[in-house]
This record gives structure tokens, C-alpha cells and sequence, in this order.
């Protein structure tokens, strides 16, 4: 997580331009990969990310400063949200609803023993609901009632659709790793 001092923070928020420079600079690509976990469409995360940092710049004389990483923590709490409001503009959030699911476990060997890129490939393939759901309970750790809460729906459409979501990443990634074992016999 990126670290900033107090005093960077007070010349963000006095206005400083190249503070606020760097802040962009520095918070742009990580920035852009929370947005993307979010929206799978590579322009409508640049969009959203710039919507994001112009809240950001509008609203940081709002900002309490909190140790070092906390503004990195309040930057991405306005992108996922930013993200979140994006997804429903579009209207591409589309829900399954069951009444009973079971939550399913993910393998933590399987998800351990692949690279961060390709997992990120796995999950942007997931439909806009599951990766959704996906991303704001295991990524950023919301619980089911703030994700029912932040998505308009009930804590069981949440939960069906974490299950849903971990149960076709759990697919496709043993697809994946039964052609690898294929590909290398």
C-alpha cells in the first residue's frame, strides 16, 4: 500500500499542484487496477478512475489524516465506490437470486500457485454480478450485509452470488491447470 506523510497530505489539501501531481502520479496504476477489477471494459475504467480523482481533489480538505497509508485506504474506498456507481449507471450488474446456497470454499494451494495476473484474468472473466460481489467481500472485505447494502439487494442475492462466483472461478481455474498438466506431458 502506497504510504504518504502528513505533511504531503496538508500540501494536497492547501492546494499544491505538484503535490497533488504526484498524488496522481504515484496512485494512477494501482488506482486503475481496483477499477478494472470492477468494470471489464478498459475505457470505462480510465473514465471511472478519473470521475474518482476528481472527487478525490474536490473532497480532500475533507480527508483526516489517519497514519501513512490512510490516505491510499480512503483514495480506494472513493474508487470502488465510483466503480460501484459506474456499474449501475450502465445498468450491467445482473443478479441470480436463490433462496438457500452454500458457501464454497476456494482451494488455497490453487489460488497460491498462480500468478496474480493470471487469477485477475480468471476473475474479469466472471459475469458483472459475480465479479462484483466477488471483489467487494474477498478483495476488499466488506461483509454480505454492507455489500447488500452498497448494492441494493439482499444478503442472501450477496452470498448466492459469492458462492456462484467462487464456484465458476473454481471451474475455470482447474480448466486452466488441467491443460497446463496436459500441455506438459
Amino acid at each position: 500500500m502506497t504510504t504518504f506523510d502528513e505533511n504531503f497530505v496538508l500540501q494536497c489539501k492547501s492546494g499544491d499542484k505538484k503535490a497533488q501531481k504526484m498524488l496522481f502520479e504515484r496512485m494512477y496504476a494501482p488506482m486503475f487496477r481496483v477499477c478494472m477489477r470492477y468494470l471489464s471494459q478498459h475505457a470505462d475504467a480510465e473514465d471511472c478512475l478519473m470521475l474518482g480523482f476528481m472527487k478525490v481533489f474536490k473532497n480532500i480538505e475533507l480527508f483526516q489524516f489517519n497514519g501513512e497509508t490512510s490516505l491510499s485506504v480512503w483514495i480506494r474506498k472513493i474508487m470502488v465506490n465510483e466503480a460501484l456507481m459506474f456499474i449501475r449507471q450502465k445498468k450491467n450488474l445482473m443478479f441470480v437470486v436463490e433462496e438457500t446456497t452454500t458457501d464454497v470454499p476456494m482451494e488455497a494451494e490453487i489460488i497460491n500457485s498462480m500468478e496474480a495476473e493470471e487469477l485477475n484474468y480468471h476473475i474479469m472473466q466472471l459475469p458483472s454480478g459475480y465479479r462484483t460481489v466477488f471483489n467487494l467481500n474477498v478483495i476488499e472485505g466488506y461483509d454480505h450485509k454492507e455489500i447488500a447494502s452498497l448494492l441494493n439487494i439482499s444478503e442472501v442475492t450477496s452470498r448466492s452470488q459469492l458462492a456462484k462466483a467462487k464456484r465458476k472461478l473454481r471451474n475455470m481455474i482447474s480448466q486452466t491447470t488441467s491443460s497446463y498438466g496436459e500441455q506438459g506431458e
